[in-house]
């Protein structure tokens, strides 16, 4: 990665008129605003489906290739025919610098009912039946595995009935002709979903800008892949987990984080030569000009957690599948543009790994002033180039929160040592931010917050919390041509 400086603001956490952050408008002036603010990287979340029944979170995915469609744009709906105007008359009074996801899912399905209604009067509909030939490995699938979610009263599908639960032919057919109508709707949203986004990131490229996208390593169990690949995972005859994810006592959390995920069998996915996740990274090519593979440790061993536990403390590492896994994906995409998300603890196989395929690593500079600084890696003398150096990430406090409420006194001491001199709580978020600018990492990121300089109520995740995260959101007044240039002055100083 060239050297360069970037932002993390998820598309959600976007200004808008409809209660959340889409791919319309408002994402094209926060392009804008980083070109005029010198970055050359524009970080996202997943962009994969999220549901208000699991928090929200882009990390907990009912599809690894669908669209999340609540982000699509009501303005470009509007643009391209498929709205009027006066349906988009007299909004609710949505909060602006929040999102309500129950008021926002209940506003846009309305808005989605009415175009793809004018959707169906359509002459030419060549682009959307290219869509769902070039996409139909995963979307009819997903269509019909959300489809059945909604419609069939059994809470999780492997309580389906056996014929349906186990995917027989005759049965899928069935309900395919049955819900055929609620099928199309889905995968029209998600044709207009991508849509949306190819044009964003067309313009992003115009700009000069770089787009990094974010892989979860897992998906949720009421997911279609799991439904429709049980294959991939570690699933009994009935199709229940039989072991579930997390991770050990870390940074974040004394007793472990208990996913509860279910978990890949590796040992089959050797045997298939690792087709299906061959196919998820080079869909994420298309999405994205960098890739972010989240818990990246899993790939090298992972922990695995009985079904049922309350912790995952009583789990236990298991191989994962290692430098076998990544020869067979550089076999496929020879330009390989991973970023390694390395944090939390962290073995020598795992570095040597990622050292072997030359992967950069994760820093993040709010876990650099422990007891140990001199030697600390997350303290930029220690830093080396080949590295994306975050202030902080969409799990940790804001710079100004980490400073205000969690950061020992020793912490502080040992920042206000390290920067030369005593500061108060409005300058902790661009002091961080110098200090990621002038490091030697070759990438440096910070969160829209820490631009902001705002406390913790404005902090994206709080791992383990199930409900009132990735809510936050930018006012468009904030991003000022002020700001812009105050940032743009660091990246230039720093040659960035």
């Amino acid at each position: 990665m060239k050297r360069g400086a970037g932002i993390v603001l998820h598309i959600s956490s976007l200004a808008s008129g409809f209660g959340i952050g889409d791919l319309g408008p408002a994402a094209y002036q926060f392009a804008d605003f980083l070109e005029k603010a010198g970055a050359r990287c524009w970080q996202v979340l997943p962009l994969n489906p999220t549901r208000p029944e699991y928090g929200n979170c882009p990390y907990n995915s009912p599809s690894a290739f669908a669209g999340n469609t609540i982000l699509i744009s009501p303005e470009f709906l509007v643009r391209d025919g498929l709205l009027s105007w006066l349906d988009l008359k007299n909004p609710p009074g949505f909060p602006k610098d929040r999102t309500d996801y129950a008021q926002v899912h209940a506003y846009k399905e309305k808005l989605f009912d009415t175009a793809y209604e004018n959707f169906k009067k359509l002459p030419d509909k060549s682009g959307y039946d290219r869509f769902c030939a070039e996409n139909s490995e995963w979307l009819f699938d997903y269509a019909l595995f959300l489809t059945l979610k909604r419609s069939l009263p059994a809470r999780s599908w492997n309580q389906w009935s056996s014929d349906l639960r186990d995917r027989k032919p005759v049965i899928l057919e069935k309900f395919r002709e049955q819900f055929r109508p609620e099928m199309e709707k889905e995968q029209f949203l998600q044709w207009v979903f991508f849509a949306q986004w190819f044009a964003l990131r067309d313009y992003c490229r115009s700009k000069g800008i770089t787009i990094i996208g974010d892989i979860p390593i897992y998906l949720n169990f009421e997911s279609a892949e799991v439904w429709s690949r049980p294959d991939l995972f570690k699933l009994d005859a009935e199709k229940k987990p039989t072991v579930v994810s997390g991770v050990p006592p870390d940074y974040f959390s004394k007793t472990g984080q208990l996913w509860g995920n279910p978990v890949y069998d590796w040992e089959r996915r050797r045997e298939s030569g690792y087709d299906w996740w061959i196919k998820r990274i080079g869909h994420n090519l298309r999405f994205f000009d960098y890739i972010r593979l989240d818990h990246f440790r899993g790939f090298v061993d992972y922990w695995e957690v009985p079904p049922g536990e309350k912790t995952a403390v009583n789990g236990k590492w298991m191989r994962g599948p290692g430098y076998e896994f990544f020869d067979r994906l550089f076999g496929r995409f020879p330009s390989l543009p991973l970023i390694a998300e390395d944090l939390g603890i962290i073995s020598d196989e795992v570095r040597n790994l990622i050292g072997h395929y030359g992967f950069p690593g994760m820093k993040v500079l709010l876990f650099a002033f422990t007891e140990d600084l001199p030697r600390n890696p997350y303290a930029p003398h220690n830093h080396i180039p080949n590295c994306v150096l975050y202030t902080g990430t969409h799990d940790n406090n804001t710079a100004r929160g980490w400073f205000e409420s969690e950061a020992s006194d020793a912490e502080k001491d040992r920042f206000c040592k390290y920067i030369g001199r005593e500061i108060g709580v409005e300058e902790v978020s661009w002091e961080l931010l110098r200090m990621a600018l002038s490091s030697v990492a070759n990438v440096a990121m910070a969160p829209m917050q820490d631009l902001l300089g705002l406390g913790q109520a404005a902090r994206m995740n709080i791992p383990s919390v199930p409900d009132g995260n990735w809510e936050w959101r930018v006012l468009s007044e904030q991003l000022s041509p002020e700001l812009a240039q105050k940032f743009c002055e660091l990246v230039r100083i720093y040659n960035r």
